[in-house]
């Protein structure tokens, strides 16, 4: 498990060895190290002699949203509070006034306010409160403690739901009628919404999010460089070290991609490496698919019934995945989040996992989350189908992928709801998320020609070890069980 001072030795490797240009400090569920600046900078001074922090490679804060991370306000303070004591390290070592800190990301973004409110917390309670007198004779707390930089922040906003996604164009207009702004950076989740709306809702989100930050550089004057927030598996967006071409393809216009643990950790170095240069060297690549306002009612019109049937499904399997994720080890610190969507996302009235126990669990299952909800594609209208296909370039290819880790054993299995299974899966799970599963199948192998199930020995032998898996769930073995699992993950080269 990845925590405290492996994380700034971590943050270095990234730079130095795999060649990444800008590391995200998370403070958002987690006790980052308040020191990072500075520990990077003394412990590895040679490098950063040399790669000028804030220059040539970047240090960009993820703070809590106050306003949805109820018991992480204060953590949102302290680490606006702490930027200019990161660029006063950063100004001795560099002996200039370069700020090495001077961009954060909010979570949550719901509304241009909401960045608004960031703006001015930096403003009046860090910057301001330096040109107060502390004593009769005028001395300022500048003159005791230097001078503030930045004196202005630039705010990232993170969109992750389907609401503020579509209304993206308006939250950024609003924000740079207000600031004007010299550039504005978009970072637009891709895992998240996964979870929540379904694989290819959320493929067609982002798509939506790139074709209005395209449409608006030209409109507003400035320059937008979105962000796309994706892991290795097709579920969660397929940026792995295997797929970097298509990933390229499929989010034409994206400026900055982000490069998870298992992209760096579950594939070889040398080819991880080799992705993350490639990466470096052809982003942004091509422009974004333009979607038309008339057209995008049409697309709006068919992710709307997506994600109502993948939301059946899910509704079904909510209660089976929540108290099965805790076989999923954890791979790095967090805290434990109370607040409604903080580090554990609330759906129906139903509490879900993050993104990588979920996905975890149904790859650890046989049943690959991508096929969840599929079968919602014989409900939609021809053009809202063509639309569809049309915005998510490589939905085959992702799919085909994803379904060569079904297990036609483990759907066997649950599905024939034998005594001994009964005591371990719901009825929910067994009597509705499982049939629903079996038309998914049947929609990916009939509408879209793809075959489930292994087609090499190496995928046969992966889906021997998560049928191991179920096997000794059912049994109750579950030290073999955890065994087989993270045999399983392994060999997918991703936890979840």
């Amino acid at each position: 498990m990845i925590a405290g001072e492996d994380e700034v030795r971590e943050a270095y490797l990234a730079y130095s060895e795999y060649g990444c240009q800008e590391v995200m400090w998370d403070a958002e569920g987690k006790d980052i190290d308040p020191y990072v600046v500075r520990k990077l900078l003394s412990t590895y001074p040679e490098y950063f002699r040399e790669k000028i922090l804030g220059r040539d490679v970047f240090l960009t804060f993820r703070v809590p949203n106050p306003l949805i991370e109820i018991a992480e306000r204060k953590v949102f303070l302290e680490s606006l509070q702490a930027i200019p004591r990161h660029n006063d390290v950063a100004r001795i070592f560099y002996n200039g006034d370069r700020a090495a800190v001077f961009e954060v990301i909010l979570p949550f973004t719901a509304s241009h306010t909401d960045m608004v409110r960031v703006r001015e917390v930096y403003r009046r309670c860090v910057v301001e409160p330096f040109s107060a007198s502390i004593d009769f004779r005028g001395f300022t707390l500048r003159d005791l403690l230097g001078d503030v930089t930045p004196g202005d922040l630039e705010i990232i906003p993170l969109f992750e739901d389907a609401d503020t996604i579509i209304k993206i164009d308006d939250i950024i207009t609003k924000y740079v009628e207000l600031f004007a702004p010299p550039y504005l950076r978009v970072f637009i989740a891709r895992s998240d919404p996964a979870l929540t709306y379904g694989f290819i809702t959320a493929t067609v989100l982002a798509k939506i999010a790139l074709s209005k930050c395209g449409t608006l550089t030209e409109r507003l004057g400035i320059p937008i460089y979105p962000i796309i927030g994706a892991g290795c598996l097709p579920f969660r967006g397929h940026n792995s070290p295997t797929n970097v071409e298509k990933f390229i393809e499929e989010y034409a216009g994206v400026w900055t991609v982000t490069i998870q643990s298992a992209f760096r950790y579950d594939h070889p170095r040398e080819l991880a490496v080799r992705a993350i240069e490639r990466l470096n060297t052809h982003l942004p690549s091509g422009s974004p698919i333009l979607i038309e306002r008339e057209h995008e009612e049409t697309v709006l019109k068919g992710i709307s019934t997506l994600m109502k049937i993948y939301g059946d499904s899910l509704e079904n399997a909510a209660e089976e995945v929540n108290s099965k994720s805790r076989f999923i080890p954890q791979r790095r610190a967090r805290k434990l989040h109370i607040g409604l969507f903080s580090y554990s996302r609330s759906f129906r009235r139903t509490t879900l996992p993050r993104a990588i126990p979920f996905t975890a669990f149904f790859y650890s299952l046989g049943l690959p989350p991508e096929l969840i909800g599929l079968r919602a594609l014989r409900e939609l209208g021809e053009e809202e189908y063509s639309s569809v296909r049309e915005l998510h370039v490589n939905l085959v290819h992702d799919l085909s992928l994803a379904a060569r880790h079904f297990s036609w054993e483990n759907l066997s299995i649950l599905a024939e709801r034998e005594q001994q299974v009964q005591k371990v899966f719901g009825a929910n799970f067994l009597e509705r998320f499982i049939p629903s599963y079996m038309e998914d199948i049947a929609t990916a192998e009939e509408m879209l020609g793809i075959k489930c199930g292994p087609r090499t020995l190496s995928d046969r032998k992966y889906v021997n070890t998560v049928e191991n898996f179920l096997i000794s769930l059912i049994e109750g073995r579950e030290e073999e069980a955890n065994e087989e699992l993270q045999r399983s993950a392994i060999m997918r080269r991703s936890l979840g």
